[in-house]
């Protein structure tokens, strides 16, 4: 065990004299593989936090139900009770919208007053207000409802209210798939930059190398230096990420506050959770470390 131990000290400490020694072709690789590695942190923080934001937002999900023309007050009545009996644990209110209330609030904006003053005729039906609870998936619930109410009779058309929902989940669902291809791209600069790190150093230690299988090292040992090196500029890469994108909230956070005021929300970015960020990490590492032993056992074969 001690020997194991001390061998892994010996590659660990000969990793860091090898970084010493090219200070500025490594600085050169952590900065690459931190700043493609900072992008998509900052898109996981904007991911994060705009998924509350909509909670903020003071529109409700609702859906209305415009009822046929010729459709009497108990038929209404009727209409209305069975959707708070069969949808009551989806909903969350559900009131009757008589056309001639709907006609004075509409005449109550004086933007709509005059133009409405010009007809004759009330052309507004009755309908149906229903708002929905909150869920994980709102506009799947709102679809499923909208569906099964249409097919009722005395409904002539049922209208969602809350299409911004729809659009905001497309939103983020494309925000998710991009931050995926990303993390793919992320991995291949990982990949390719350690690669090619690693064998640049193996081509300058050739002859160490070589002088060392000589005195009867192993491949083992021969190659455990160059892991500790793909492993560390991961380590380090991702600590600077870390610290370029928590340097990024800085100035988007105070940009950001003052457009939220505007509209009367608070919305702020903060980094992906910690385990996260550990598990981010420590893949990071592991590639580094994936990608040296790749290279150095395609370039020590001489």
């Amino acid at each position: 065990m001690k020997r194991w131990l001390r061998h892994h000290r010996y590659a660990l400490l000969l990793a860091l004299r090898r970084l010493r020694l090219h200070p500025f072709s490594s600085l050169a690789n952590i900065v690459v593989i931190a700043l493609m590695l900072a992008v998509p942190i900052l898109g996981a923080a904007i991911l994060q936090s705009s998924q509350p934001l909509a909670r903020q937002l003071s529109v409700t999900p609702e859906l209305t139900l415009f009822l046929a023309s010729g459709t009497s007050a108990d038929q209404q009545q009727a209409l209305l009770q069975r959707v708070q009996a069969e949808s009551g644990e989806e909903i969350t209110d559900a009131q009757l919208l008589p056309r001639e209330q709907a006609m004075r609030q509409l005449q109550a904006d004086p933007a709509w007053a005059q133009a409405l003053n010009a007809l004759g005729d009330n052309p507004l039906p009755d309908a149906l207000i229903v708002t929905l609870r909150d869920s994980d998936t709102p506009v799947q619930q709102a679809r499923q409802l909208a569906e099964t109410w249409r097919q009722w009779p005395g409904v002539e058309h049922v209208q969602m209210d809350s299409e911004w929902v729809r659009r905001l989940e497309t939103l983020l669902s494309f925000i998710r798939v991009g931050l995926g291809m990303l993390a793919v791209a992320v991995a291949v600069v990982v990949l390719a930059t350690v690669f090619n790190t690693v064998r640049l150093q193996a081509l300058t230690q050739r002859d160490e190398i070589a002088v060392a299988r000589l005195v009867g090292a192993t491949e083992s040992f021969v190659r455990r230096p160059f892991l500790y090196l793909g492993a560390l500029t991961g380590l380090a890469a991702s600590l600077l990420a870390l610290l370029l994108a928590w340097l990024a909230l800085v100035p988007l956070n105070t940009l950001l506050g003052h457009f939220a005021q505007s509209y009367g929300i608070h919305w702020s970015m903060q980094l992906p959770a910690t385990q996260d960020l550990l598990l981010a990490g420590a893949l990071v590492v592991v590639l580094g470390a994936v990608a040296a032993r790749l290279s150095v056992t395609r370039h020590t074969r001489f």
